[in-house]
C-alpha cells in the first residue's frame, strides 16, 4: 500500500534527537559543495531558541471559488518594519498546508529557523499553500487524471490569489529576486513546472523526488499524458534562467522510483543548468527531505 504519509511530506526530525542514522551525522559534501547529509545542528530543536511565529491563514481562491487554508512561517526576530523575501514551500499528493511545516520540535520549519539563527540563511518569510485546487472536491480522493489536474491548476491559484494575498497582507519583497519555490513529490512536480511556466517570477527553484508527469509517462498508479512535451523543457533565450535550479532523490525511493533522475537526465540533454544529487539510503521523505530543504534555503536570496 503506498504511505500517504510520506507522499504528503511529513518530516520526522524530532526535539533534540532527529531520526538520522550515525552515518549521517558526518557532513558529506559532492562536488557541488551539497552536504548529502545534513548535521544535526541544522535539525535539531534547540530550547529557548527563537523559531519565529506559525501563522494559519484563509483566503478566498480565484480558482476554487472558496476559502482556503494557508500557513505563513515568520522568521526569527520578524518585524513589519522590515520587508523579506518568500519561499514557498509546497507538500506531496494527499498533504495540505501542514504537511512540510514539521511539528513544533522539529520539521522542515525548525531547520530553516536553526540555519537563519545560524547566519547560515536570510531571513524569510516562508509560504506553506494547500496545492489542492478543486471548486467541487475539498481534497485528493485518489491518484488518477482529475486529481492531478487539481494540482496542475497550482501556477494559477499561485498568480491569481496566492501571491496576491502574501503581497497584501505581509512586508515582503516582490519580484523575482525575491522569490523561491520548492517541492516534494507532487509538490516538486508542481515546483518545476512553475519554473517553466513563469520563469519571470521565481529566480530560485527546487525540488525533492519530484513526481512523474512534468512529461509523459507512466507509474505505478497511472498514465501522465505530461505538463511539457520534453522539447519544451528548457528556457527560451528570450526568457529569464533561475539563478538556481536544484533537484534530488533518495537512491531507495519506492514511490517516485528514478523519474527524479528521469528529470535530471531530460535537463542535461536539453541543457538546463541545474544541481542534482541523490541521498545514498533515503526512500520518499527524510533524510531526502532535510537534505533538499538544508541545501537549498542556504542559497537563495544571496
Amino acid at each position: 500500500m503506498l504511505d500517504t504519509a510520506m507522499m504528503a511530506g511529513c518530516a520526522s526530525a524530532q526535539k533534540n534527537e532527529p531520526e538520522v542514522k550515525p552515518a549521517e551525522t558526518k557532513v558529506i559534501l559532492n562536488e557541488d559543495g551539497i552536504a548529502v547529509f545534513p548535521p544535526k545542528s541544522a535539525l535539531a530543536y534547540v530550547d529557548g531558541k527563537d523559531y519565529g511565529k506559525l501563522e494559519h491563514k484563509t483566503y478566498f481562491s480565484k480558482i476554487a471559488e472558496k476559502e482556503k487554508g494557508i500557513n505563513i512561517l515568520l522568521p526569527p526576530g520578524y518585524t513589519t518594519e522590515k520587508k523579506y523575501p518568500v519561499l514557498y514551500l509546497l507538500h506531496g499528493i494527499f498533504g495540505d498546508e501542514y504537511s512540510m511545516v514539521g511539528n513544533p520540535n522539529g520539521g522542515n520549519s525548525v531547520t530553516i529557523a536553526n540555519l537563519i539563527n545560524q547566519g547560515l540563511a536570510s531571513e524569510m518569510i516562508v509560504v506553506y499553500p494547500f496545492m489542492y485546487t478543486s471548486k467541487t472536491q475539498p481534497q485528493c480522493s485518489a491518484i488518477d487524471e482529475a486529481n492531478v489536474a487539481c494540482y496542475d491548476n497550482f501556477i494559477d491559484e499561485m498568480t491569481t490569489s496566492i501571491m496576491p494575498f502574501i503581497a497584501e497582507n505581509y512586508p515582503v519583497l516582490e519580484g523575482r529576486g525575491n522569490t523561491a519555490i520548492y517541492g516534494f513529490s507532487m509538490g516538486g512536480r508542481e515546483s518545476l513546472a512553475c519554473a517553466f511556466y513563469r520563469p519571470d517570477l521565481f529566480k530560485f527553484v527546487g525540488a525533492v523526488a519530484p513526481a512523474p508527469g512534468l512529461v509523459e509517462g507512466k507509474d505505478f498508479a497511472m498514465y501522465h499524458k505530461g505538463q511539457f512535451a520534453e522539447a519544451d523543457v528548457k528556457f527560451d533565450e528570450s526568457k529569464t534562467y533561475p539563478d538556481l535550479l536544484m533537484i534530488c532523490a533518495g537512491d531507495s525511493d519506492s514511490v517516485v522510483g528514478v523519474f527524479p533522475l528521469t528529470y535530471h537526465n531530460l535537463f542535461l540533454k536539453n541543457e538546463v543548468k541545474h544541481i542534482w544529487w541523490s541521498i545514498p539510503g533515503s526512500d520518499h521523505g527524510d533524510p531526502a527531505i532535510s537534505s533538499g530543504i538544508y541545501n537549498f534555503v542556504q542559497r537563495i536570496f544571496k
